[in-house]
């Protein structure tokens, strides 16, 4: 048994009612049981049992239900003893029935760090209880995805939640949600070894079984192509960035723990592996997630493929001019600069007599951090009289200051 528990088993059962105590580092603000309550996550977003039994004995909680909050609690931390955030407010809850309790973790043998760490974690689990998204909502990040793309993964970093959405005739819907860890240094991460878990869009490279890794990385990981074209380009290195479990005798880690990689508990990195596809599966990794309304995620929808629409009638049109106005001053790709790329499409247009375009699974993500950035990946078959080719391109296209979109890096994807 945790040693929590253990320093509170002796304690005289005596009922002494917690005044809201035990919550008050959660909220922000005042808010009463019953508001908490009418907050609460639909149970469908729930989707962990044992988060679901904390949940709601930090809800009796709030009413001063005390029985019942240690009824609950009591179930899970026989359950699942190694869920420390349980155990913590459980001994709490023992030791308030033998004398008032003046805060959350009050066993000065516990070090400051790890009663800080509980308390984080407690307030991200709390926070995304009483405020989830809009079902109605999407990410704004989320622009289209491609018809092999069944699924997709959008984490809130701030939030600590990681969203898993399907994709339905092209339209993302929220299908279920997972707290993870990340970084101990924070968002951002820049230079190897920084601690810090990246921003922006990334893709599923592979799995590793466990069988394969030490038992620190828990039931398997899923790499991430960090660092992308784009880390490249503005020099951030490093390596490594995973989804990744937990080891044994762990069921979860606070909400700022890894090395830069997203952790989950085993049972939850389980639960997402059905829905994850090696090479397209796409993890947006952002600060904040901004939700907006579907109507409007639809409507914006059509103004990002007009653009993508007019470079390949504008290359199809064998006009070199109106095909480069809509390529970056510092392009960069396929191994040339801007005036090499120039140059070279100028050459191999020439000796043409027709060229055709076609692109189909195409998707698109706006970059989180980087404002107005676009990551567009597609199957482009390209046919002319002397050459043809089909792969996997992928391009970024940044807003310029006239309000134009421009590509900046395009290459394939191997």
């Amino acid at each position: 048994m945790n040693k929590t528990v253990q320093m509170t088993g002796k304690m005289i059962k005596q009922r002494v009612a917690v005044p809201g105590i035990l919550l008050a580092f959660l909220l922000p603000f005042q808010a009463t049981g019953q508001d908490l309550v009418s907050q609460a996550t639909p149970a469908h977003f729930i989707n962990n049992q044992y988060e679901k039994l904390l949940i709601s004995a930090l809800e009796n909680i709030s009413k001063n239900d005390m029985d019942q909050a240690i009824a609950e609690l009591e179930h899970l931390v026989r359950v699942e003893p190694n869920f420390k955030l349980a155990q913590l407010i459980y001994g709490d809850l023992l030791l308030s029935r033998s004398r008032p309790i003046t805060d959350f973790g009050n066993f000065p043998a516990l070090p400051y760090e790890y009663i800080a760490s509980l308390k984080e974690e407690a307030r991200v689990r709390w926070q995304h209880h009483k405020s989830p998204p809009d079902s109605d909502k999407i990410p704004e990040a989320l622009i289209q995805l491609s018809d092999d793309q069944k699924y997709v993964i959008a984490i809130d970093l701030e939030a600590s939640r990681l969203y898993l959405f399907q994709n339905r005739k092209g339209v993302p819907y929220l299908i279920n949600d997972f707290y993870v860890s990340i970084g101990k240094q924070g968002i951002g991460k820049y230079q190897e070894g920084d601690q810090k878990t990246p921003t922006g869009v990334y893709f599923i490279r592979s799995f590793i079984s466990p069988d394969e890794l030490p038992d620190f990385y828990g039931d398997g990981a899923f790499p991430i192509d960090y660092p992308n074209p784009l880390d490249k380009r503005h020099n951030r290195d490093g390596y490594g960035i995973w989804l990744h479990g937990t080891p044994i005798g762990t069921y979860s880690r606070p909400p700022r723990d890894s090395n830069g990689c997203v952790v989950l508990t085993n049972q939850d990195l389980r639960d997402l592996q059905p829905y994850i596809s090696v090479g397209k599966t796409p993890v947006i990794l952002a600060r904040q997630l901004n939700w907006i309304a579907r109507d409007s995620w639809q409507q914006r929808q059509k103004q990002y493929v007009s653009f993508i629409e007019s470079w390949r009638r504008d290359w199809e049109s064998m006009d070199v001019d109106l095909y480069l106005r809509h390529y970056a001053k510092d392009y960069s790709g396929l191994g040339k600069d801007y005036d090499g790329w120039v140059e070279y499409k100028r050459r191999v247009t020439s000796n043409k007599r027709y060229i055709k375009v076609n692109l189909s699974d195409t998707s698109m993500f706006l970059y989180p951090g980087e404002g107005d950035l676009l990551v567009v990946t597609f199957v482009q078959d390209y046919e002319s009289d002397n050459f043809r080719k089909r792969f996997i391109k992928r391009q970024y296209w940044r807003l310029d200051s006239n309000g134009d979109w421009k590509i900046i890096y395009e290459g394939s994807v191997s």
